[in-house]
């Protein structure tokens, strides 16, 4: 890959050319992007790449300090923006950047694009995020898992048997009704993603299907970055027909 950022680059960053592959898998809560980072990681280990990966609030430095100022709901949206650009920072600087210097697959599970939707949901402007996060890593590919708000409610119940605060918009104010609240805080964020797919060059991937059908459609688009094609999917195997006497019919079993 390229070692071009969309902006300033972090000092210290290294001058030669980082030869592995940056991978992001982009999606709101419930979209299926871990089981399909677990997905690509195992079929990418198989095929003989070095994968790491990586995703939001793991940071050695601040997830556990975001996961704490979190619980309070109070929370202030420039201090989260700035919590988790600082998150982010650390792990482009120790994590990220190393693994693609030694030639490895980097699997993001959400990157900066998340993060900037969500900064201006909450009042960020669109320039403002784009400077905050210039100084990231341009992706070799961003596959964006796109499902419907209401396939994202029905998951993140079923995962978590309720839906997050956070997740749902709930400081923004924008209904009491937290399930009402959930939907116009996806619309907002679907908005922001919506220019981004072009402004960013995501790759859409219909995500209300099983996972096994997403990962058919992901493992084509990533397949050309090694040079390779994706495997074919095998068919699903066929019920059993079974001779069972059709009904009205004696047969001598019966008699």
């Amino acid at each position: 890959m390229t070692d071009r950022t969309y902006g300033t680059r972090l000092p210290g960053m290294p001058t030669e050319p980082l030869t592995g592959k940056l991978v992001v898998i982009e999606g709101a809560d419930g979209s299926g992007r871990t089981t399909e980072v677990a997905l690509l990681k195992a079929w990418l280990e198989v095929e003989g790449h070095a994968v790491v990966d990586t995703g939001l609030r793991r940071s050695d430095l601040v997830s556990a300090e975001i996961d704490r100022a979190k619980q309070g709901h109070t929370l202030g949206s420039t201090t989260l923006a700035l919590l988790y650009a600082a998150d982010f920072a650390d792990q482009l600087e120790n994590k990220i950047v190393p693994a693609l210097s030694a030639g490895s697959t980097v699997l993001a599970d959400r990157y900066i694009y998340t993060l900037m939707a969500r900064a201006i949901v909450r009042g960020a402007s669109r320039e403002y995020a784009r400077e905050l996060y210039s100084f990231a890593l341009r992706p070799d590919l961003v596959l964006f898992l796109d499902a419907r708000p209401e396939i994202l409610l029905h998951r993140s119940i079923g995962k978590y048997g309720s839906l997050d605060y956070w997740e749902s918009g709930m400081d923004l104010s924008l209904s009491r009704d937290l399930f009402e609240s959930f939907f116009l805080y996806q619309d907002r964020l679907s908005s922001e993603f919506e220019w981004m797919t072009t402004e960013y060059d995501f790759h859409r991937v219909d995500a209300n299907r099983f996972p096994e059908q997403v990962h058919v459609d992901v493992q084509k688009l990533v397949a050309p970055l090694y040079g390779t094609t994706a495997p074919t999917p095998r068919p699903s195997p066929r019920p059993k027909r079974t001779n069972r006497p059709s009904r009205g019919r004696r047969t001598a079993a019966s008699e």
